[in-house]
């Protein structure tokens, strides 16, 4: 897989919780340019962040990154990724990984990983990962989102809710979580062929994304198939909100040490 995929960062400037996001310090580097790094550090041929404001396009030329402005009406980072891959004429069979730009402690072999998931998939049009739950805590919390799958590793269904439900250990006992059973933590990580990003964006959300507020269901929703293979790495944390650079800062003391 190595030079044969691209990278896309979509940051947004205007994020609701943290206005400003991608330019705040982390550390003495911003935001977006750790996790700048951390896709130029993968296997990936290009490495283009896509955004919706002139600071952050002069911020990355500065720092060497490519950059590309998008428009400020796009409603994702799926739109923004659509829209570089257009800009800039990549084959319909171009694999293109969607790389958040509030992950800056995204492992490098993760990004490969999943470039390489959706390239070994049969009749895939794009590719994510998954980690085990490991807490009870974890699985009852709707801001984890949990994935179950079928035995060839192709999604059935995404969640915020406990999924599977093991209906007889949950009945009397929800603090510890079943031994009999295995839960898997979808880690928003994906990689698509850039073909497929163009119909994606133009179908209307689904009901179920819509319910969920996931955007992964309206690839199931309309018949196609999302490869999950299990990440490489665990995921440091990423940045919603301010408090959560804190806890950046020691995942990346730690993992310098």
């Amino acid at each position: 897989m190595h030079n044969s995929f691209r990278v896309v960062i979509p940051a947004r400037y205007g994020a609701r919780r943290l206005p400003g996001k991608p330019l705040i310090d982390i550390g003495g580097k911003t935001l977006i340019a750790r996790v700048w790094e951390q896709a130029r550090a993968s296997g990936a041929a290009e490495v283009v962040v896509a955004t919706d404001d002139e600071r952050v396009l002069e911020h990355c030329r500065a720092i060497g990154a490519d950059a590309e402005l998008t428009e400020s009406h796009h409603q994702s980072g799926t739109e923004r990724i659509a829209a570089v891959a257009a800009a800039r004429g990549w084959s319909a069979e171009s694999v293109v990984v969607n790389l958040q730009g509030d992950e800056p402690c995204m492992p490098p072999a993760n990004i490969d990983q999943v470039a390489a998931a959706l390239a070994a998939g049969e009749d895939v049009q794009m590719a994510t990962l998954a980690t085990p739950v490991t807490t009870a805590e974890a699985l009852f919390d709707p801001h984890v989102v949990k994935v179950v799958t079928g035995a060839d590793g192709v999604a059935l269904y995404f969640s915020r809710a406990p999924i599977p439900w093991h209906r007889d250990e949950f009945l009397g006992n929800r603090a510890h979580l079943p031994k009999q059973a295995s839960f898997l933590r979808h880690i928003g990580l994906y990689a698509y062929r850039a073909g497929f990003l163009e119909a994606f964006v133009g179908w209307p959300p689904s009901p179920l994304e819509i319910a969920e507020s996931l955007e992964q269901l309206r690839v199931l929703w309309h018949g196609e198939r999302v490869q999950v293979a299990q990440a490489a790495a665990v995921p440091g944390p990423g940045v919603d909100t301010a408090d959560d650079v804190e806890a950046v800062l020691r995942w990346l003391e730690a993992a310098d040490g």
